[in-house]
């Protein structure tokens, strides 16, 4: 079985390491491209770094939104004492720790938590909010919107949960996201990895959308491969693709290492 592994280029290879360690055959096809914002998405950035004191708690949807939001910050910004910074997940949370950001003043789900995602980070961090407080969701915008640094991209369930609590909610983009622009030559390699024995590893709803547009020409054979989804969300959107196989792993490098060889079990015994 064969592991393509489809993170964003700046994760990607340190996962397909991870899962060659682990004894896969994993290789990277980054399936999701990240994009510095241009004007006025730059601007707004600024803007938010000067008032980051206002609020209350700053939502960071994903590594990414942490590294492009602090790429913005002006020379000798600090994170403000009493704002605290909500990551759904280790990974994001990892990332506030080397941009700066204590410890103390981070909010992510427990290390046993079923899923890492809003509706998780909620049950963590939501008694922080009370009526009137400010809370800031950065994340992504989809490349080509008129103003992505408002706009912003992905599920409004946060969104509408703390204006349920009585906060007073903005969204700001931190960066763009797009499908990769491939060569006709790396259109043609990612086509050969469409296979029976392939085994797709989404973290993203809009890699699987990118990877179907990407090699229209090669939908059949993809659908005969498994794909591995660290969200059930991203596993419905997997079956909905059409995959034969659909694994939605649990948290961590070992849910995904033992949903890998969930897979791997079910190829083999079909072969």
């Amino acid at each position: 079985m064969r592991v393509i592994v489809t993170r964003p280029a700046a994760e990607c290879e340190s996962w397909s390491g991870l899962l060659r360690q682990a004894g896969f055959d994993a290789v990277a096809l980054p399936l999701i491209a990240i994009h510095p914002l241009a004007e006025p998405g730059r601007a707004a950035l600024l803007q938010a770094w000067a008032g980051l004191g206002s609020w209350r708690a700053v939502m960071f949807v994903s590594a990414a939104a942490v590294q492009h939001f602090f790429d913005a910050a002006p020379e000798g910004s600090a994170w403000p004492a009493g704002t605290r910074a909500w990551a759904p997940g280790p990974g994001t949370a990892a990332v506030l720790l080397a941009r700066g950001v204590a410890a103390a003043d981070i909010d992510q789900p427990p290390p046993d938590a079923p899923r890492l995602d809003s509706e998780a980070l909620w049950q963590a961090a939501g008694h922080r909010i009370a009526p009137g407080d400010g809370a800031l969701i950065v994340r992504g915008a989809e490349q080509g919107q008129d103003d992505p640094a408002r706009a912003g991209h992905g599920r409004a369930w946060m969104a509408e949960r703390l204006c349920s609590a009585g906060a007073l909610v903005s969204t700001i983009a931190a960066y763009s996201r797009a499908a990769p622009a491939w060569t006709a030559t790396q259109a043609a390699e990612a086509a050969r990895l469409a296979s029976p024995d392939s085994a797709w590893v989404f973290s993203n709803s809009e890699a699987v959308t990118h990877l179907f547009a990407l090699l229209p020409q090669a939908a059949a054979a993809l659908r005969l491969g498994g794909a591995i989804a660290t969200h059930p969300r991203i596993a419905a959107a997997a079956r909905a693709a059409g995959f034969a196989r659909v694994i939605a792993a649990s948290p961590g490098r070992d849910g995904l290492i033992e949903a890998l060889h969930t897979l791997e079990r079910s190829i083999e015994s079909a072969g």
